[in-house]
């Protein structure tokens, strides 16, 4: 006997089972960089923001210098001049210095290694929000109360006793939001840097950025942690009466310190690591010949590690045992060896090759004249007989200072001007550039020269006037002057960074002929970076792929000629 089986009769739906009003309306581009997790735009943003503090800090310093132009002037008054001068050194290193090294290794590093995303980028994304909340709090001060007591609030000044208003916690709040952030954006470069290099990428094969980026974020997220719990026993100190760094009940004030100037040496180190490897990427594109890498990425690794050692060569004239200053000062001096190859190399490449000067060479062999300067003065300021004499003086002043605007100001202008096609697909005005270095550089030289006379003149730094009998007028009327030709060539390089997006044609993927991963990618780079990632063989892949391709465009050639021609 057999048995039918009917089967239920499929029927169509009655209505769509998926339904769309159309395609999602397209949100602007403020929206999308405000929800990005994506490393290129968290670093457009970084970079962006270090050089509209750049222009700030540029400001606040014209303001200072015009205050001290002419003996016993009265342009700004006392509590004004500190509180330039607070928010200045706070602008100089949280909001132009770190972003600027942070966000330039968070852009281009991924690049580089061949990773087509960072690792946890919405850690990195929380970190970008932090450091912008941070800046917020410290600019938005100045409608109350902005912080008044220095560069380094250092107890028992910063204490309640002596700055009862809340500048001092706008500086604590505003430094610890942002250091956190950044903190945040450095672990996510450094996973991505460990877990994510591309087939073949072995860390001997690495750039020299790549190596820079996992120093660095390897050396803040040792220091970091260190500057925070500083400022939260400052708080603690100001709030809740803690005692960490108040003498009367069992504190240290030098306590302080030692865990800040940890922290700041760490940043100067890193500063110089981060700006001498985009130096050194930028000389190896323009001349077409390798650094020793060995050599360069060994010194980067003793910068990093000596240098913060010598963290005590600040407390030079502080009541602290002899054993620590003569160690600072070893420390310092042992500097001499590192700096002194990756300086050699460089200059050596660089005058034995030939080479056609566009921007990115210009600033980059500019930065290294200004450093070179600063960095002598800072071994002799890191000497105890020279410190006893001149800490505290615009001499010491003027060293920092030509250190740092060699490596921030004249190598960063260096290392956007490189990557600048790649981050904005457009090429850079270059009669701009030359002109906007030329006074940058000019006006640097003449700020700063006069005040090492100043300096061992007796003109301490932090004072807001001097008086006519010193004889100090003319060196600080001709660093005015400098100062003042310093900031338009700032203004016009900015303004040429702005300007080029919109009036100069579209850049190449490659228009450097770079030897690196990052000038695979398209100007500017998709969301995913690499359509295709490539297997690595050499410290140039650049070089290997394009070989490549001329070889299979060869061979395609001499098969097609080698064909028999069809009647």
């Amino acid at each position: 006997m057999s048995r039918t089986t009917s089967y239920p009769q499929t029927m169509p739906p009655t209505r769509p089972e998926i339904s769309s009003d159309g395609p999602e309306p397209a949100r602007t581009r403020w929206a999308q960089l405000a929800t990005s997790a994506d490393h290129k735009d968290i670093g457009r943003i970084l970079v962006s923001v270090a050089f509209g503090s750049i222009f700030l800090a540029a400001l606040e310093l014209l303001l200072m210098r015009a205050q001290l132009a002419v003996p016993e002037n009265v342009f700004l008054k006392g509590v004004t001049f500190d509180r330039l001068l607070s928010v200045y050194g706070e602008t100089a290193i949280f909001l132009v210095a770190l972003p600027l090294i942070i966000g330039l290794l968070y852009y281009v590093v991924p690049l580089q290694i061949g990773s087509r995303t960072t690792a946890i980028p919405r850690v990195g994304q929380t970190g970008l929000w932090l450091f912008i909340f941070g800046g917020i709090l410290l600019y938005g001060s100045f409608l109350f109360t902005p912080p008044e007591a220095g560069i380094n609030p250092l107890p028992p000044f910063s204490d309640a006793t002596f700055n009862p208003n809340n500048g001092v916690d706008v500086w604590i709040g505003s430094t610890g939001l942002i250091t956190l952030g950044l903190l945040m954006v450095a672990i996510d470069l450094l996973a991505t840097l460990h877990n994510l290099r591309a087939p073949g990428m072995a860390w001997r094969r690495a750039p020299l950025f790549t190596w820079a980026g996992a120093i660095v974020t390897w050396l803040f997220v040792v220091i970091a942690p260190i500057f925070l719990a500083a400022i939260s026993m400052l708080m603690i100190d100001r709030l809740y009466d803690g005692g960490f760094f108040a003498g009367d009940e069992g504190g240290s004030p030098i306590l302080w310190q030692h865990l800040s100037y940890i922290f700041f040496t760490g940043v100067y180190m890193s500063v110089a690591i981060t700006f001498l490897a985009a130096i050194g990427e930028i000389v190896q594109t323009f001349t077409g010949r390798e650094l020793p890498r060995k050599a360069v990425t060994r010194s980067f690794v003793a910068i990093a590690i000596i240098g913060t050692l010598a963290w005590t060569q600040n407390m030079l004239t502080v009541p602290i045992p002899s054993g620590w200053k003569y160690f600072g000062m070893l420390m310092s001096l042992a500097l001499i060896v590192p700096f002194g190859l990756i300086f050699y190399n460089l200059i050596s490449t660089v005058s034995q090759s030939d080479f056609h000067m566009r921007a990115p060479l210009r600033f980059a062999l500019g930065a290294l004249s200004l450093a070179s300067i600063g960095l002598a003065a800072e071994i002799a300021q890191s000497t105890i007989a020279v410190a006893t004499q001149l800490s505290e003086t615009y001499d010491a002043w003027a060293a920092t200072h030509f250190t740092l605007i060699g490596f921030v100001l004249f190598g960063g202008f260096a290392a956007v001007t490189y990557w600048y096609p790649k981050m904005t697909g457009r090429q850079l005005n270059e009669d701009r550039a030359a002109k906007s270095f030329g006074l940058m550089f000019v006006g640097t030289i003449i700020a700063l020269l006069p005040l090492f006379a100043a300096g061992v003149s007796g003109q301490v730094t932090d004072s807001y006037r001097y008086f006519s009998f010193e004889d100090l007028g003319v060196y600080n009327l001709i660093a005015g002057i400098g100062t003042l030709i310093l900031f338009v060539g700032i203004v016009l390089a900015i303004g040429n960074l702005v300007a080029s997006r919109s009036e100069e044609p579209a850049a190449t993927p490659d228009p450097y002929r770079g030897d690196s991963l990052e000038w695979l990618a398209l100007s500017p780079p998709p969301a995913h970076n690499f359509d295709v990632l490539p297997d690595v063989h050499s410290t140039r892949p650049m070089r290997d792929i394009r070989e490549a391709v001329i070889r299979r465009d060869a061979e395609t050639a001499a098969a097609e000629d080698a064909a028999p021609v069809s009647a």
